[in-house]
């Protein structure tokens, strides 16, 4: 389950911009994963939202979308759709694929707000 140490390098991502940009809070949260990037969107959520506690994350609503799959087949030379890395391509049957599109895993938004910090009672 590598979604634990890529939910703890976004996490870690999201706190670094936090303290250079000065932000307190974060009520949205974007990625992408693409089908091909090899990442198990249920667990990626499940470990972000289990790591958020008393972060700047905490409550906010976490989105994660899924670009499909492409890639060029370079005996067709086309930009052919795929589901997995080892799928043939669905014009000629070849395995002469490179992977274009999908691969992503990246924080494409943060919705921030620098509330200010409650003071201790």
């Amino acid at each position: 389950m590598h979604e634990l140490s890529l939910a703890g390098g976004i996490l870690r991502v999201v706190e670094d911009a936090a303290e250079r940009e000065r932000f307190t809070r974060v009520s949205l949260l974007r990625l992408e994963a693409g089908a091909l990037s090899g990442v198990d969107v249920h667990a990626l959520r499940f470990a972000l939202e289990s790591m958020v506690h008393d972060t700047c994350l905490q409550g906010a609503r976490i989105e994660i979308d899924e670009p499909p799959g492409q890639a060029w087949c370079m005996k067709c030379a086309l930009s052919v759709p795929i589901v997995s890395r080892t799928d043939a391509c669905p014009h000629c049957g070849g395995y002469q694929l490179q992977p274009t599109g999908g691969t992503e895993l990246r924080v494409t938004e943060l919705l921030v707000h620098d509330d200010p910090v409650a003071p201790a009672t």
